[in-house]
């Protein structure tokens, strides 16, 4: 899945990319249709307007030349003479390849071209339109039937239509055929069709460039923004996933400090029953003993049976004042790492008469009092522990910070144990592991034949300011 995640990504195209791709397609095509557009209404302009201006040169050359076409059918030999000469002779005769008069019926009155006179012949669309009184122009168009002679020239050929109008009533009385040798005009439109294509060109080029410009920027915000998210994302992600599992984590430590505690208080109950209750017990078995109850007993029997009873309470007592002073913490609220070291150190000197060996880092951060209970709790614990299963042997403390992490070591050099055989059921090394994991730190063991040392450590930007 991942494998087509990352190969998905790299044949994804960037937002850019797509509208370069699409965009110069969408470009391309405008660009084509937009220049035969523009090519073609140029042609058709130019075409129009060469055309109504030879139209416009021949017609006032030879409409004098021709009689009444409304009232004359044929046209005399004088005025076939007369057109043959017009336009075989000068400008007309070098510009115009072949000259027809039609008739509205399509009949040709007259073409230089001897042998089409007198014939009728289907009416074109060029033709239909000039009879219509519109004059026609057409470039390189000369496929009407009787045109064959013009194809086979290989001149480029305006064909133009134009229309005979009767003078007084403007009724079309006859059509002017003719077509005109185009070269110079074959060279101008192409002219003009090369600056047509050059500006359509020009201007989507420049436009479309303008908007790879806008698209680009916009294309790299948009992957900026797009990285950053998926960062941010993955980080939220992260921190689900961690919260997932400190949840889980905290759920666990609740359940087994649960447990913890009510080993605890079963240790307690323990203690108090085997040690003092046993004093107190036994005390008052000789209050109701036949030593202090019987009048006949001598004075010294009862001094001492009372005495005996004294020294029973009183050993009570002091072991009652341990146990508290086990579960009492002294006043730390106010103190910094380096007091609550200390005060754990002579707490356990006055309930042991051990010395520890103590090394304390230089600076002394300031704790929130759930670290320093931990911390408290955890040299007691641990130097309990090593006084009474190493017997004591060079117990010492290291402790260090380094401006984030707070580490506090405890260790001896008695003779170690084996971790695997611990009792599941054993409250020291279970209860101090539960105790600093519950803040987010690790703790950890170290033991051999050379000696035992116990480690924790906490993360002080990742827990609650004191």
């Amino acid at each position: 899945m991942r494998l087509f995640a990352k190969r998905y990504r790299w044949n994804t195209p960037s937002l850019a990319q797509q509208f370069l791709l699409i965009g110069g397609l969408v470009s391309l095509g405008a660009t084509i249709i937009v220049g035969a557009f523009v090519t073609s209404l140029i042609e058709a302009a130019v075409t129009r307007n060469t055309g109504a201006a030879t139209a416009l040169y021949v017609d006032s050359v030879i409409a004098p030349l021709l009689p009444d076409m409304q009232t004359n059918e044929d046209l005399n030999e004088s005025v076939q003479r007369a057109l043959d000469e017009t336009l075989g002779q000068g400008t007309l005769g070098k510009r115009l390849l072949s000259f027809r008069l039609w008739r509205p019926d399509g009949t040709i009155l007259y073409s230089n071209e001897k042998a089409l006179i007198g014939r009728k012949l289907p009416i074109s669309d060029g033709l239909q339109t000039a009879l219509s009184g519109t004059m026609v122009a057409e470039y390189d168009h000369s496929d009407d039937v009787g045109s064959e002679t013009v194809r086979d020239s290989g001149f480029p050929v305006l064909e133009i239509y134009n229309p005979v109008l009767q003078p007084w009533s403007g009724e079309v009385v006859g059509v002017l055929e003719f077509y005109e040798i185009a070269t110079d005009f074959q060279h101008s439109l192409n002219h003009a069709r090369l600056q047509s294509w050059l500006a359509v060109v020009a201007f989507t080029t420049s436009f479309f460039a303008i908007l790879s410009v806008l698209v680009f920027k916009g294309s790299r915000t948009i992957d900026s923004q797009d990285k950053a998210l998926k960062q941010r994302i993955r980080e939220l992600s992260e921190l689900l996933l961690q919260n997932g599992e400190l949840s889980a984590k905290l759920q666990r430590a609740s359940q087994r400090t649960t447990a913890l505690n009510e080993r605890y208080l079963r240790r307690l109950g323990a203690e108090l029953h085997d040690g003092p209750a046993q004093l107190v017990a036994l005390a008052a078995l000789k209050v109701d003993s036949e030593a202090i109850n019987n009048p006949r007993t001598s004075r010294k029997v009862r001094d001492g049976e009372i005495a005996s009873i004294k020294s029973s309470l009183d050993d009570a007592m002091q072991e009652i004042r341990t146990i508290c002073s086990g579960l009492v913490l002294p006043q730390i609220e106010g103190a910094d790492l380096r007091e609550v070291v200390e005060r754990a150190l002579k707490a356990h000197a006055e309930r042991t008469g051990a010395l520890v060996e103590l090394s304390l880092s230089p600076a002394s951060p300031q704790l929130s009092i759930s670290a320093k209970i931990c911390v408290f709790r955890f040299l007691q614990e641990a130097l309990n522990n090593g006084y009474r299963h190493g017997g004591g042997a060079e117990q010492y403390v290291i402790q260090t910070y380094d401006g984030r992490i707070v580490s506090v070591t405890v260790g001896d050099s008695g003779p170690g144990f084996d971790p695997t055989k611990i009792k599941h059921s054993s409250l020291g090394l279970s209860g101090l592991r539960e105790r600093v994991e519950s803040l987010g730190g690790i703790f950890e063991l170290k033991t051999s034949k050379r000696g035992t040392e116990l480690c924790m450590s906490l993360n002080l930007d990742e827990m609650e300011p004191s």
